[in-house]
């Protein structure tokens, strides 16, 4: 049927075709993305669970390259160029972390809008290529002067096979995107906690460098 079509129904049908690869190649990719961040934050977190100091944190990390390593070493950078116990250093920490988490969001969110697009419009691609693909079919009926089933019943099957493409492209599509929804949306839960338990040992160490009248300051990570 596909070798039949007309080349416009063709190129729809060839097009569909692509997109879905282009779906499932999605899927892959981000199932092995998400699946090792989020194993590596929640390994990150519990390795410094016990920590009661930015510092100490930091060391629990050592060279893990996780939202949280980038967290931690942003605060404590803060910290190091920031005057004294300013009151406004708490405020520039919470600034920085919430860029980090804004941009891990970004990350782990890339690919969606491909989705939501091969979703969207799949169906109406293949409807073009079906509507294309009878049309065709009525000019043959005209020029043949028949109406017999046998005549016009392949050009419409060829026609319908559009949809039909633009229908597999489509479900699969949608399906795999509200997955990812859901999938990005625990991320984002747990990178929220990461840079809350950041907050908090700044806090802690805030109060230390308050108490022990401006001790020294911690080392910027590198």
């Amino acid at each position: 049927m596909f070798l039949n079509a007309d080349i416009l129904v063709k190129i729809v049908m060839a097009g569909l075709a692509l997109a879905s690869v282009v779906t499932w190649t999605i899927l892959v990719a981000k199932t092995i993305e998400l699946g090792l961040a989020r194993r590596s934050l929640a390994r990150a977190l519990s390795r410094t669970a016990g920590a009661v100091s930015l510092g100490e944190a930091g060391a629990a990390l050592g060279k893990h390259q996780t939202v949280l390593d980038r967290l931690v070493a942003a605060v404590v950078d803060e910290m190091c160029i920031s005057p004294g116990t300013s009151d406004g250093m708490k405020e520039r920490a919470v600034s920085r972390c919430a860029e980090i988490v804004k941009a891990e969001g970004r990350t782990a969110r890339r690919g969606m809008g491909a989705l939501a697009t091969i979703g969207a419009i799949s169906p109406f691609v293949g409807l073009f290529g079906t509507v294309w693909g009878i049309m065709n079919s009525f000019i043959g009926i005209s020029k043949a002067q028949t109406t017999n089933l046998a005549v016009v019943a392949p050009g419409i099957a060829e026609a319908l096979l559009a949809t039909a493409i633009g229908l597999a492209a489509a479900i699969p599509a949608v399906i795999i995107y509200n997955h990812f929804a859901r999938a990005t949306r625990c991320y984002g839960d747990l990178v929220q906690r990461a840079s809350g338990s950041v907050m908090r040992l700044l806090s802690r160490d805030l109060d230390r460098r308050r108490d022990a009248g401006m001790s020294p300051l911690p080392q910027a990570a590198e």
